[in-house]
């Protein structure tokens, strides 16, 4: 009962000092280090240094680590290869005429770049920059189309390739791949869901997202030429999820075709100058090292918390918990949730991870299957305020008339939405594992 009341009174400790420095503004890979140095040494002595040192190198031995800048470049190279003006500019043509259609092709224009991309901002910012003054202008209600490039901008974590199931599965030792592949369905699931809501939405109250007039709307002609727009995306989308699925190439090789497929569409739309990959280069060395930084970290911070007894106590708390192993489940979701609003979520993946694997085994849940219903939440997390990336990623771009409060408003609904889709892949797991298990038989 001693060693029970002590692991208590150790983890209000560790996490409490954690909430706190992070509030004070503290960098979250020096909070995760160096709490994770006191307590190892307190616990363990001088020999704690070494090993978190022999952890360190281990982590940096893993190849999928590369996948990383890989992806991140690949990101930043397509948000100014030109690729999503033409995407905008034949959603435009084809969905303008539909009540809502706008704001429909904006979140199917997100799903595409999700596709391409491995990270939420690029949408984000680029549909906030061409889609949103589009809408407004056409007497689109704002808070509609600012949900929309909201939830369609976080998308890019969830439908593959993304970055923090690389993460995920460095920390878990899942299968990437798997992964990947068990983010599709769920993607095309919430983008479904998000189109229904903003069809069903705008057809009841058409002044909420009005089609455009006929005189304005395109021929056919001009449909058919607008869909030589899609190419590029499709090419690069084939050659990256094809090479993984296939079994051509690895996730860090497919890494790598991607940026050649980022590099052949910016070339062909005459993007493909020295100040854009000078740009991009810089910009992924910026994001990579943050990113690398807060892994190192996170993993000294993980084993910090095991060395302390954290398995014998996770295992007391589950106990605790009502409804059995769905009653444990809500209860992470329910913390993730909650941490979406005022953390980001690489932090929160590799704080909370360490806690909930355990319990994820204990109570036989598949962890690929785990490791969506967990992207979703911190897809979530983006939208939600008061900390959620992607609000502040669209006040920088959004016209000057567009508020903090108007952007926070937004996301409710769709909030509501998502969480429906959470619930549909808890209760069908079907949707997310029924493609990993077909192609990695």
């Amino acid at each position: 009962m001693y060693e029970l009341l002590n692991i208590e009174v150790l983890t209000l400790l560790f996490f409490g000092l954690l909430f706190l420095f992070i509030m004070l503004g503290v960098p979250l890979a020096f909070v995760l280090g160096g709490l994770s140095v006191i307590f190892l040494y307190f616990e363990q002595g001088p020999i704690a240094f070494y090993l978190i040192a022999s952890k360190m190198w281990d982590l940096m031995e893993t190849s999928s680590l590369i996948a990383i800048p890989l992806y991140v470049f690949m990101a930043m190279l397509l948000e100014r290869s030109g690729v999503a003006h033409d995407l905008y500019r034949m959603m435009h043509l084809w969905w303008g005429g539909v009540r809502g259609g706008l704001a429909i092709g904006t979140v199917g224009i997100c799903t595409i770049f999700a596709a391409m991309s491995g990270i939420s901002g690029a949408a984000v910012v680029t549909m906030g920059t061409i889609a949103l003054p589009q809408m407004l202008s056409r007497g689109y209600d704002k808070q509609l189309a600012l949900g929309a490039i909201n939830a369609g901008g976080g998308w890019g974590i969830l439908i593959p390739p993304s970055i923090l199931m690389v993460l995920y599965a460095l920390i878990t030792e899942v299968s990437v791949g798997k992964l990947f592949a068990a983010g599709v369905f769920p993607g095309l699931l919430l983008f479904a869901l998000v189109s229904i809501y903003i069809g069903v939405r705008c057809w009841f109250q058409p002044h909420l997202g009005p089609a455009l007039p006929k005189e304005e709307r395109a021929s056919w002609s001009e449909k058919i030429g607008a869909l030589r727009s899609v190419f590029l995306p499709i090419f690069i989308i084939v050659i990256v999820l094809g090479a993984i699925f296939g079994g051509f190439a690895t996730v860090t090789e497919a890494a790598a075709v991607g940026v050649f497929g980022a590099l052949v569409a910016s070339a062909v739309n005459r993007k493909l100058t020295w100040t854009v990959v000078s740009q991009s280069s810089l910009r992924t060395f910026r994001l990579t090292t943050i990113i690398t930084w807060i892994v190192f970290a996170a993993h000294a911070y993980s084993m910090a918390y095991t060395a302390m007894g954290a398995e014998e106590f996770i295992t007391h708390i589950t106990q605790q918990i009502p409804g059995g192993k769905w009653g444990a489940l809500g209860f992470m979701m329910f913390v993730l949730f909650i941490l979406g609003m005022v953390l980001d979520p690489v932090g929160i993946m590799l704080i909370t991870l360490p806690v909930f694997l355990p319990l994820v085994a204990s109570h036989g849940f598949d962890p690929v299957w785990f490791g969506i219903l967990f992207v979703v939440m911190m897809e979530i997390s983006y939208m939600t305020p008061p900390f959620g990336f992607n609000l502040f990623y669209l006040r920088s771009v959004a016209p000057p008339d567009v508020t903090m409060k108007d952007i926070y408003w937004s996301v409710g609904p769709y909030t509501l939405v998502e969480l429906t889709g959470l619930f549909l892949i808890v209760l069908f797991p079907a949707i997310a594992l029924w493609l990993p298990n077909y192609l990695f038989q």
